[in-house]
């Protein structure tokens, strides 16, 4: 495996998100920080959710996503006109509190853990989009580019609780290999079809 990197880390809190003409509460907006973060059972310090049906818990204390995606994102957002200048999306942008690199979602299976220096985070789910992420990138059919075009990171639960900083390497540590998130994000959108 190529060698693979913790570009940054960004946190979030929760505050008011406009749909439409509807305020919602969402810590989708997540921001970079600096130095060394705690990562306990349910995540990283200082971060939150807004909807703990949805989002965090113990399978979902934390979102990883792939760096290499945001240049398509950026894409993705010009295309439709929603951003008129060559702005770069910043780390966090799409709600993520890693953002890596060297880690696609057709190299990591659902059970792999991510073994840093004090920290071992273990791969559980594709993210599955909700309505918010729309209201954030600022077009309609965001969530559903998101579930086709596998651009989606995924979720991770903390097996060994420690301290991550930006900049740390990382191994990844194969599970059963049985299913990738590429592959898991897959089956959930034919099941939705069906």
């Amino acid at each position: 495996m190529r060698s693979a990197q913790l570009l940054y880390i960004q946190t979030g809190q929760v505050r008011p998100l406009m749909v439409g003409e509807r305020k919602h509460m969402s810590a989708i907006g997540k921001t970079r920080v600096s130095g060394a973060v705690v990562v306990g059972p349910l995540g990283l310090a200082g971060d939150e959710q807004a909807d703990l049906s949805v989002h965090g818990g113990l399978s979902k204390a934390v979102y990883a996503l792939p760096s290499e995606h945001l240049a398509w994102w950026q894409q993705q957002r010009q295309v439709r006109g929603v951003s008129l200048f060559e702005e770069t999306l910043a780390p966090g942008y799409l709600g993520e509190n890693l953002s890596m690199q060297g880690v696609l979602e057709d190299q990591v299976f659902i059970g792999d853990v991510l073994r840093f220096e004090q920290v071992s985070l273990r791969v559980t789910q594709p993210r599955e989009p909700c309505f918010k992420f729309n209201a954030v990138m600022g077009y309609a059919q965001a969530a559903r580019d998101m579930v086709h075009s596998g651009h989606c990171g995924f979720y991770l639960a903390v097996e060994t609780p420690g301290t991550l900083q930006a900049g740390e390497t990382f191994e990844r540590v194969p599970g059963p290999c049985q299913m990738s998130i590429a592959q898991a994000l897959a089956l959930k959108r034919y099941k939705h079809l069906r």
